[in-house]
């Protein structure tokens, strides 16, 4: 329900922000391009923001440098305390993906980097969940690991065992790492027009608008 690896990020926390900036090697390439995609995401907001899972608070930074009223969403309370330190003044509420208090007037839904807390049907009802809220021509901006097909994300395994990287091999095989096409059906049978832009050999961004 979103929270399955909220526990994760206890022993992340310290060293998150290392791991983004590529200091890392295994996650380098996860994390590449990562304040591009970052800006990507809050270039593509508008107005009203809620952001699930605000981490450490780097994507919360390049939303409210845009702009925007930004609400943020993060279930686990280490990352929450470090993200209201950094934003005293940040709505900051615990909830997850699926579980969440909406203020009443929504532009836009964003996450990095957590959309593959949720399996398949998970996200499928959080997509449909969010078309309740957003009024027509809102968004979601979602940036997260996505792969072309299920051929590819096995590839991408394979690759990461044959480098030695077995914590991102082991990440894509216990988390929720989905495809293109099983993604595209579930945003249009919720009312949105979604398409995707490459960013990294792993990251995705989807953008997607309500019919």
């Amino acid at each position: 329900m979103g929270r399955e690896f909220v526990e994760i990020f206890d022993d992340w926390v310290d060293s998150y922000d290392a791991s983004v900036s590529g200091q890392d090697p295994e996650y380098r390439d996860v994390f590449e391009k990562y304040d591009e995609i970052l800006s990507g995401v809050a270039n593509k907001s508008f107005g009203t923001v809620v952001e699930f899972g605000t981490g450490t608070g780097n994507l919360t930074a390049k939303l409210i440098d845009e702009g925007h009223n930004v609400i943020g969403i993060e279930p686990n309370d280490a990352m929450r305390a470090v993200t209201a330190k950094r934003f005293p003044n940040l709505v900051l509420m615990d909830g997850d993906l699926l579980d969440f208090e909406a203020p009443q007037k929504v532009d836009t839904f964003v996450s990095s980097y957590v959309f593959h807390h949720l399996k398949d049907n998970e996200k499928e009802k959080a997509l449909s969940t969010y078309a309740t809220i957003l009024p027509v021509g809102g968004k979601i901006v979602f940036a997260d690991t996505v792969f072309t097909s299920e051929e590819a994300k096995q590839a991408q395994i394979i690759k990461e065992r044959a480098r030695g990287f077995n914590n991102v091999a082991d990440d894509l095989e216990r988390e929720y790492y989905t495809t293109i096409p099983v993604l595209t059906k579930s945003f249009e049978k919720a009312g949105f027009d979604v398409q995707f832009e490459q960013m990294n050999d792993f990251v995705w961004l989807m953008d997607a608008t309500k019919k």
